[in-house]
């Protein structure tokens, strides 16, 4: 195993030169910040993130103001960015960072990690970030990071394996009570490893020329980069087929109902859902005009494909659809209203494309 401390003073020192210094949530030490940031590049790319970031930093800028905000204004500035359960967590753990920490997030990784929806990355990266605690982190780009450097062949669908990789990357950090490496900080080096991940060391085609721990790497040094990190067991993909009736009003009022929790697009409003053409149709009967069907699509998910059949139906009064199916529960939202919902982000599109 390449020495420790050679890894952080590499990666700081190349991070310090070559790493992300421009993203809008760095160079503070604000937990808010950090923590929002976190929860967003969660299985979403940092270019998706930036503008996301900023717009709901610019509507919720405290952890007060989000826990005071309600759970449909958070969903509605989430919206398109998916992973909605994110959402619902992030004002949940606001809300208990209010009620039991009166609205100062705790300043270690163990008491950070008992908040509802930030597990034990999100908690690292905070205490490190934020307050130099000594903790690693073990997000997705760092698993790959580590495991390649360090030869790393423990399968990750075992529970002990990953339990050992969490030690791995915590013997990475310098010992505990030496001095540091010059110019290391708990800060430089979390942002470091996880920059390296982000822009050199990809799943695919990585930049290995350019890494500062190529000539330590044992999976290089292997030829075998593309065999790191080992998991056995993967998630199958699965698709599932969903009819939308799309209602407008005589207004161009839309007919949209909230989703239950849990389910597919829990929460969320979006345009009443069927399981069949035949229920759509019969859902129908009773609104006082046609539907015509309109171009399906695919939302392609991460372990699922969604393949969605809309159908248009406009109404020439604004009146409560009547139909026999408890899909067609909900509301008429004017144009003005629906954009600020939290809405699917295939509905979105669908509704923004008219």
């Amino acid at each position: 195993m390449p020495p420790a401390a050679s890894i952080a003073q590499r990666v700081s020192d190349w991070q310090a030169l070559h790493g992300r210094q421009d993203l809008p949530w760095q160079n503070t030490t604000d937990p808010y910040r950090v923590w929002v940031s976190e929860t967003m590049l969660q299985q979403t790319q940092v270019a998706t993130v930036r503008g996301y970031f900023t717009r709901f930093m610019d509507r919720f800028p405290t952890v007060q103001a989000l826990a005071d905000a309600s759970l449909d204004e958070v969903l509605g500035m989430w919206s398109g960015l998916g992973y909605y359960s994110r959402a619902r967590n992030l004002h949940a753990c606001a809300q208990a960072v209010i009620q039991l920490h009166g609205g100062a997030f705790p300043r270690s990784a163990a008491q950070l990690e008992s908040l509802p929806g930030i597990g034990r990355s999100t908690a690292a990266a905070i205490a490190s970030l934020c307050y130099g605690e000594r903790v690693a982190i073990l997000d997705a780009n760092v698993r790959r990071v580590l495991t390649r450097v360090l030869g790393f062949g423990g399968d990750l669908a075992q529970a002990a394996q990953t339990r050992a990789l969490w030690d791995a990357a915590q013997a990475v950090l310098p010992p505990e009570g030496a001095p540091a490496p010059a110019g290391f900080s708990m800060q430089r080096y979390t942002q470091g490893v996880m920059d390296l991940g982000a822009g050199l060391c990809l799943p695919r085609q990585p930049l290995c020329t350019a890494c500062p721990l190529a000539d330590i790497c044992v999976a290089r040094a292997q030829d075998r980069v593309q065999d790191y990190p080992r998991r056995s067991r993967k998630l199958k993909r699965s698709a599932q087929s969903i009819w939308l009736l799309y209602l407008q009003d005589a207004r161009g009022a839309v007919w949209l109902d909230k989703r239950p929790t849990p389910g597919v697009w829990a929460g969320l409003y979006c345009l009443p859902l069927f399981d069949s053409e035949e229920d759509l149709l019969a859902a129908a009967l009773g609104a006082g005009a046609r539907p015509e069907p309109m171009a399906a699509f695919v939302h392609v998910l991460t372990h699922k494909d969604l393949h969605l059949h809309p159908w248009r139906m406009r109404l020439s009064v604004t009146q409560p659809p009547v139909g026999p199916s408890a899909a067609m529960a909900g509301a008429w939202f004017a144009p003005d209203e629906w954009p600020a919902l939290g809405l699917p982000a295939p509905v979105r599109r669908l509704l923004q494309a008219d």
